[in-house]
């Protein structure tokens, strides 16, 4: 049996985070999913400062679905930082947007987002996405063995 997952969101919008986590609950998925409000949040949960140095609340996550437009440092910002990151580029990140331009498809690709989805418009069609994310990513991908919750330093 294959460890549970943790996916964390980042997400400006409260009322996205709220229904991601409303949709992900009524998917039965068994992962933990967590959130936090912008990029800069999301470096900091990453390399464990500002309340977020307790690994067991703030597990490393093994997934990260990233917005693009946030304020203080946006989805394209926190991408480049992660990914040249030689331990926390190993986190797959699925940029999670409500755009669908083709620069922002190709930029995220360039800076090693590991797929980019459009928001689904309705809530059924996000139950649906976050069944086929928990279930892809808990039961098909196979992680490092060497696990950035080790490496992450403060």
């Amino acid at each position: 049996m294959k460890a549970l997952v943790t996916i964390l969101m980042a997400d400006d919008d409260e009322d996205d985070r709220l229904l991601a986590k409303d949709a992900f609950i009524e998917s039965r998925i068994q992962n933990k999913f967590l959130s936090v409000e912008d990029g800069v949040e999301l470096l900091d949960y990453l390399h464990r400062r500002n309340g977020f140095a307790d690994l067991k609340t703030f597990p490393t996550p093994s997934l990260i679905l990233l917005d693009l437009n946030m304020p203080r440092m946006d989805g394209r910002e926190a991408l480049a930082e992660i990914k040249s990151d030689p331990v926390l580029r190993r986190i797959p990140i699925i940029v999670f947007t409500t755009s669908s331009a083709l620069e922002d498809v190709e930029k995220s690709y360039d800076l090693g987002a590991a797929s980019f989805i459009s928001k689904p418009e309705t809530f059924a069609s996000l139950v649906d996405f976050m069944k086929s994310l928990g279930g892809f990513w808990a039961e098909f991908v196979q992680f490092s063995d060497h696990t950035p919750a080790r490496e992450i330093r403060s």
